[in-house]
C-alpha cells in the first residue's frame, strides 16, 4: 500500500462529502405490475396490498426502481464523476477491495403502478480509517433521494466498505488455488478441490470447478488462492452458521405463533415477536427459481454456475447454488437435497444437488 499521511489522507477523502454521486437519474422504467409481481414471487410476499386494481409496490423495492439492469443506463442519465473520483483516491492508496455492508431506507409515499421514478444521490460521509476483520479500509455512505413524478418517496442509504485485505495466513498462502464455482465433474478427492458433504452422511467424493484440479497447464501446478467471498456474520445471523458449521440447516420459528422464517432476522415478520428458537430442515427442497450465472465473471468462481431459490420442504426458501448436474439441466421444480460445500480451510457452504437430472 502507498505511504500517506493519515490526516492529509482523510482530509482529502473528506472533501468527497457532500458531493454528488448522481443527479438528475430517471428510472429505466415506470413502476408496473408485471416487476412488482416477479419481485412478490421471489420474495414469497403474498401480502394483498400488492394486488389488484389500488395496487402499490412493496416498499423495500425503493431502490429497484433505479437500477439500470445489465446494461446500466446506457445514456449516462444521473451518473457524476465524483463516486469515480472517490474509488480512484482509494485504490491508489491501496484500499482496492469493496464490499457492502448494509443499507437503510425511509420511506415517504407508496410507488403506484404509473410512476414516473427519478433520483439524485450524494456522497454522505467517508469514514476514518476503521480496522475490520475483512482487512483495513474506510466506509462510505451514498443517500439517494427518490421521487415519483417529483415527490419525494423515499431514502435509500447504501454503506460500503473500500478496504486493503487483511494478510492471509500463512496456511491459506500455501495452498494452491481453487478458483471454482459450484459446478463442474466429478473426480478424486484430494486437498485440491471443494468438497461437498451431504448432510448426515461422511464425505465420499468431490467436486473440481470446469476443467478439472489442477493449475492453467493443467498439471496441477500451483498458483495465487483465490479464496470465496466470506458471508458476513453478526448478532442477527450467528446461529445460523454455526448451525451450517455442525452441518445442520436451521430455520428460525417464532415462539409465539410458530411461524418460520427465513433468512434469519430479529423479529417475526407476522407478528412482531421477537422470541424465537429454532427447527432443523431436512434437506428437502425443489428449485422455485434459478439462474445461470455467465457474467460479471468473479475470480473465486468459473461460469456458467447454477444460483437457485431453493423452497424447502419447511416452506421457506434459501437461495444457493444448484449442483450436481450441469447448469444448462437444472429446471424449475427439480427435486434437490443439502449438502454442505467445504469451500476452503475456513469457509463451509450449504448447497443443493439434483437428486434427478
Amino acid at each position: 500500500m502507498e505511504k500517506v499521511d493519515e490526516a492529509e489522507f482523510v482530509s482529502r477523502l473528506k472533501k468527497f462529502e457532500g458531493r454528488p454521486a448522481a443527479t438528475g437519474g430517471v428510472g429505466k422504467d415506470l413502476v408496473n405490475a408485471p416487476m412488482i409481481r416477479h419481485w412478490c414471487e421471489a420474495m414469497g410476499d403474498t401480502h394483498p396490498a400488492y394486488t389488484g386494481a389500488d395496487a402499490i409496490a412493496p416498499p423495500t423495492m425503493l431502490q429497484a426502481w433505479t437500477m439500470g439492469g445489465l446494461s446500466g443506463h446506457g445514456d449516462g442519465t444521473g451518473r457524476a464523476s465524483g463516486y469515480d473520483e472517490l474509488f480512484e483516491l482509494l485504490d491508489g492508496a491501496g484500499f482496492t477491495s469493496v464490499v457492502a455492508t448494509d443499507c437503510e431506507q425511509e420511506y415517504v409515499r407508496d410507488l403506484r403502478p404509473g410512476d414516473r421514478v427519478t433520483y439524485d444521490a450524494v456522497i454522505e460521509a467517508v469514514s476514518e480509517r476503521k480496522t475490520t476483520k475483512l482487512g483495513t479500509g474506510h466506509f462510505v455512505t451514498t443517500r439517494m433521494d427518490v421521487r415519483a413524478n417529483g415527490e419525494l418517496a423515499g431514502t435509500h442509504r447504501f454503506r460500503i466498505l473500500k478496504y486493503a485485505p487483511a494478510q492471509a495466513s500463512s496456511r491459506a498462502a500455501a495452498e494452491p488455488v481453487q478458483a471454482g464455482p459450484l459446478a463442474g465433474e466429478p473426480v478424486q478427492s484430494g486437498p485440491l478441490t471443494d468438497h461437498p458433504v451431504r448432510a448426515g452422511s461422511p464425505i465420499r467424493g468431490s467436486m473440481a470447478p470446469a476443467g478439472g484440479a489442477g493449475g492453467a497447464d493443467g498439471g496441477g501446478g500451483a498458483v495465487a488462492r483465490v479464496l470465496r467471498p466470506r458471508p458476513v456474520v453478526n448478532r442477527d445471523n450467528a446461529g445460523f452458521w454455526a448451525g451450517v458449521a455442525e452441518h445442520r440447516l436451521l430455520i428460525q420459528r417464532c415462539h409465539d405463533c410458530a411461524e418460520l422464517r427465513f433468512p434469519w432476522l430479529p423479529g417475526c415478520h407476522a407478528c412482531g415477536s421477537g422470541r424465537w428458537d429454532t427447527v432443523e430442515a431436512s434437506g428437502d427442497g425443489t428449485v422455485y427459481s434459478y439462474v445461470v450465472m455467465h457474467h460479471p465473471p468473479f475470480p473465486a468462481f468459473d461460469p456458467p454456475y447454477a444460483v437457485g431459490l431453493i423452497e424447502l420442504a419447511e416452506g421457506v426458501r434459501i437461495i444457493s447454488n444448484v449442483v450436481g448436474v450441469e447448469p444448462e439441466v437444472v429446471r424449475i421444480g427439480m427435486p434437490v437435497r443439502l449438502e454442505f460445500l467445504r469451500a476452503d480451510h475456513e469457509l463451509e457452504l450449504p448447497v443443493f444437488r439434483a437428486e434427478a437430472a
